[in-house]
């Protein structure tokens, strides 16, 4: 089997990747992986196993359409994790969001049709949803985007729809809550509290840090990936929630408690633009469908990501922005 990834070079397509030439995914032991990466500053090549045989990178965009012509044919599987994905960046300058997840999208899953590939599972995120204020969100929740990244991600949800149900292309769409887990940008709250605590600097709290995120270890999510890959039906979209609901507040605490500082290391800064208040995603249906459960304890899997950082400054010295 032939599998392309795109994205497959950030923080979450190259858990991925890694953990499919591990042999961690069942009946994926002899799969060839293609990764596709446009390489920005999410992205990295020292993120996959360069001397894996059955690896195969690409440096590239989703954008080009000479480019996909002639990568995609051959290939039996689709993974699409290539997005712009930070909110902040997309309130300052949503075009590079709207270029890269919606344009991309489009002409990536038009090659896949045009040349018959197989099987595509496109990766979202729970914040196409919105805002939740009580429950949670099952996959037959309206999309109401309050960002231009979730606008771009919602719009590339309904253009892979689209193919499914105009073409019959064989696609299922996943939605997962907040990631973190080793290599993950420290632009992101968990790395970037943790590699400001590692270098004696404050950490910054928006607002009053009253909104709640639903957590997920990157482990879990790219195996709930690999289920939906496998086994997921067309056309039907996929929760995979973590079901570790936490205020920013309390997630700064543990993390200044696990780092040993106390709250004085902590500075207020005005609240995002557009904040949404709480993220909760219902999984019932992966999990009855597809038998997945998250096996990563939170606490457990956050001094995992803390020793990491500890142990690999070298990594993200590069990356760290302020």
């Amino acid at each position: 089997m032939r599998v392309l990834v795109t994205g497959g070079a950030g923080f979450i397509g190259s858990h991925f990747v890694r953990s499919l030439l591990q042999g961690m995914y069942p009946s994926h032991e002899n799969t060839h992986v293609t990764v596709l990466d446009k390489l920005t500053y999410a992205g990295g090549r020292d993120n996959l196993p360069a001397d894996d045989p059955r690896l195969t990178f690409v440096h590239g965009d989703i954008c080009d359409r000479e480019l996909l012509a002639d990568l995609v044919p051959g290939h039996d599987a689709l993974v699409h994790f290539a997005a712009e994905s930070h909110v902040d960046r997309s309130v300052a300058d949503a075009e590079p969001f709207l270029w890269a997840n919606v344009v991309g999208t489009h002409r990536l899953l038009e090659q896949c049709r045009q040349h018959h590939v197989e099987r595509v599972v496109h990766v979202s995120t729970d914040e196409v949803y919105g805002s939740i204020q009580n429950g949670s969100w099952t996959e037959l929740y309206p999309m109401q985007p309050n960002n231009p990244y979730a606008a771009s991600k919602a719009a590339s949800d309904c253009m892979a729809r689209s193919l499914h149900r105009s073409f019959g292309l064989d696609l299922s769409i996943t939605r997962c809550s907040n990631n973190y887990g080793p290599r993950q940008h420290p632009e992101k709250i968990i790395p970037k509290f943790i590699t400001r605590l590692l270098r004696g600097q404050d950490v910054t709290l928006h607002g009053d840090g009253s909104a709640v995120r639903e957590w997920i270890h990157v482990d879990d999510h790219c195996r709930g990936i690999s289920l939906v890959l496998d086994k997921g039906r067309p056309g039907e979209i996929y929760n995979i929630g973590g079901g570790v609901e936490m205020t920013n507040r309390e997630l700064t605490r543990l993390l200044l408690e696990l780092g040993g500082a106390g709250w004085d290391r902590v500075s207020y800064v005005a609240d995002r633009v557009a904040q949404d208040q709480r993220y909760s995603l219902d999984r019932t249906k992966i999990s009855e469908e597809l038998g997945f459960e998250p096996e990563m304890g939170f606490r457990e899997g956050l001094l995992g990501v803390f020793d990491w950082y500890r142990d690999n400054g070298e990594w993200w010295e590069s990356r760290a922005q302020g």
